[in-house]
């Protein structure tokens, strides 16, 4: 098989070597194991599909990855796949100023694509702190969201066009040069959050925006979740609202020990608030912060330094995650009003479960798409409060996965967000596309 794939994409481009092949089955967190026979990176549309038609005609399970950031071990093999990278798919075409668009290739990294958008005095609609790892097309099979979803929505609001590499070893490229299409199906949005269970991406199209000529940004403490939810809830709906970030004083705990980074405010709950727009958004954001509840002064960023500065709390949680070792991560999606239940009784879980262990929560509140991260949980407690947890965000009216997918971990959970009649669809489209289902075999559905 190694000699085949050797002769579809350049020898130079395939290994079996058994240390790379280990390095790239173990997903973000290292928490999660698995097992495959080769790396394979084409450079091309063209060579992911010969790629493709090789390993469904020898029976060979593939498994796709791009930055491989995925959190619910996503790209992690379970069948001693083929992985197959989107690295070498990175180009970035000239930016389109007039249609406010650009072309990629799926294995470009979304701090490529920013730094593109910038130059061409405009940005890209989503923001994650993996920005310098993850991938576009990696990013487009979860619909991430990210930062700045509360304004710009998720991934899969910026992709305007795909090229798809389909599991039959054809290839499907679904472009319009206009914004408003209504001639047929909506093909992108079919691969958009599919995870890479009915065709590779290879290339998309992407929307970008218009770079805003103001921004104010301000972090408030409360004493309580609830109060914090209640300004969340009055926040999300104004206009130019960028971002809206919650972050648990746990966790800035953390960064003010580990990286001299501390909480520029009091309160057990900290939220994070940006406006922007066309104009000085500095008085509305003073009409806004008398409305809300909050335990301490607010620190205030209006020029680009402060900014930047109270930035640093929430873009350094990344970092200061691993201390205890390999978290236990759950992207969970919850109504706004079962925010404050869902985190009390979530600390009460592991507890429980995993006596040691140690939960912090931040992330998107404005869109209700959080991130538990319990440190210090050993591997003999983790079967246990991972059902218990997962019970928890179904029982609060909550999704078992917001942003990073179902991937290999979440799917025997699935049934929690989604009915059965919800799932035998998804199984007819994946059967149509796969019917032999070698492509992401592990990932989503549970057999």
């Amino acid at each position: 098989m190694t000699q085949r794939l050797a002769e579809a994409v350049g020898p130079a481009y395939v290994t079996d070597d058994p240390d790379v092949l280990a390095a790239r089955s173990v997903d973000y967190t290292g928490r999660y194991r698995g097992q495959a026979s080769a790396l394979v990176r084409p450079g091309s549309p063209e060579e992911v599909a010969a790629v493709l038609r090789l390993c469904r005609d020898a029976g060979t399970h593939v498994t796709v990855q791009g930055g491989r950031t995925s959190l619910v071990a996503g790209t992690v093999p379970e069948n001693d796949d083929v992985l197959l990278s989107t690295e070498r798919l990175n180009a970035v075409g000239e930016v389109d100023v007039v249609e406010r668009r650009v072309t990629v290739g799926a294995g470009a990294t979304l701090a490529t694509v920013q730094r593109a958008a910038t130059d061409a005095g405009l940005i890209f609609g989503v923001d994650l702190t993996a920005r310098d790892t993850a991938t576009v097309g990696g990013m487009a099979s979860t619909n991430a969201g990210g930062l700045h979803t509360v304004h710009y929505g998720n991934m899969g609001e910026q992709v305007l066009g795909l090229q798809v590499a389909l599991p039959d070893g054809t290839c499907l490229h679904r472009h319009s040069a206009v914004r408003s299409d209504n001639t047929g199906y909506d093909l992108p949005a079919l691969f958009v959050g599919a995870e890479g269970t009915l065709g590779v991406i290879t290339g998309l199209d992407l929307r970008l925006h218009p770079r805003p000529a103001h921004r104010v940004t301000a972090v408030c403490g409360f004493a309580h979740l609830a109060d914090l939810v209640d300004a969340a809830r009055i926040c999300r709906d104004l206009d130019g609202i960028a971002a809206l970030e919650l972050i648990d004083a746990r966790v800035a705990a953390l960064t003010g020990e580990r990286l001299g980074i501390p909480s520029p405010v009091r309160g057990d709950w900290l939220l994070l608030v940006e406006l922007t727009g066309d104009t000085d958004q500095t008085d509305r954001l003073a009409d806004l912060l008398p409305r809300v509840r909050s335990c301490d002064a607010p620190a205030v960023g209006v020029d680009l330094a402060a900014q930047q500065r109270l930035w640093r709390l929430r873009e350094a949680i990344a970092d200061v995650l691993g201390v205890f070792g390999p978290p236990l991560k759950f992207d969970v999606s919850l109504p706004l009003a079962g925010i404050a239940g869902f985190a009390a009784t979530a600390s009460a879980v592991t507890q429980q479960h995993a006596p040691e262990a140690i939960p912090v929560l931040f992330g998107h509140i404005g869109d209700g798409n959080l991130h538990l991260n319990v440190l210090r949980c050993s591997t003999a407690a983790e079967p246990g409060l991972y059902a218990a947890m997962m019970k928890l965000i179904a029982d609060c009216g909550g999704n078992v996965s917001s942003e990073h997918g179902v991937g290999s971990r979440k799917r025997a959970y699935l049934a929690m967000s989604r009915g059965p009649d919800d799932i035998a669809a998804m199984r007819t489209i994946k059967t149509a596309f796969d019917p032999t289902g070698y492509l992401n075999a592990a990932v989503l559905f549970d057999d």
